[in-house]
């Protein structure tokens, strides 16, 4: 159970913010980079689910939960295996999105060119969301490059991009109000 009962800490005033480990780093190290980047999707998701019901809002709130797991796991470094002691993604969480994707996937009329975020207030923000996925994603990469990363948490962004593209096109009548890139239409 998380308790605030204290909002501000002036503890950042500094310019230095503490891990979930306790150590105090820059605001601006790539690690507090990488999972503030996943608190910005989520509240991408957020505004997409203002204009969601059923099936596709509840995807969206347990993937919201997922990725407030993922700042957690990600806030904790060192050891990336389970040792009971830090909240990790899981590949279980991996393998949902996959199903989600692959169910949703067989209900959509095939693409015929890229498609433009757009046609729904939903899917719009819900590209947006996958755009914001996608640099969370590089920078979670590129900070895996320095430190150890939970391979899982990596595999569960690149897998939520693909989820949110899909789901994006679903909530467009299953694809038939996505807006197509018509390449060199405004020569």
């Amino acid at each position: 159970m998380v308790i605030l009962s204290n909002i501000y800490t002036r503890g950042g005033d500094q310019g230095r913010t503490s891990l979930g480990d306790g150590t105090r780093v820059p605001k601006h190290a790539a690690r507090v980079a990488a999972y503030g980047t996943v608190d910005e999707a989520n509240a991408a998701l957020g505004l997409a689910r203002l204009h969601t019901t059923g099936d596709a809002d509840t995807m969206l709130a347990r993937i919201q939960n997922d990725l407030f797991d993922l700042g957690a796991d990600l806030c904790r470094p060192g050891v990336v295996v389970d040792d009971g002691k830090a909240l990790r993604i899981k590949d279980v969480q991996v393998d949902r999105l996959e199903h989600e994707i692959d169910a949703m996937n067989a209900e959509l009329r095939p693409l015929t060119s890229f498609v433009l975020p757009g046609g729904t207030a939903v899917a719009a923000y819900l590209h947006l969301a996958r755009t914001v996925t996608r640099r969370s994603e590089r920078l979670v990469c590129e900070l895996a490059q320095d430190e150890p990363i939970n391979p899982a948490a990596i595999r569960y962004l690149n897998r939520l991009s693909d989820h949110l593209f899909v789901l994006s096109r679903w909530v467009n009548d299953k694809g038939v109000a996505d807006v197509l890139w018509v390449p060199g239409a405004n020569r």
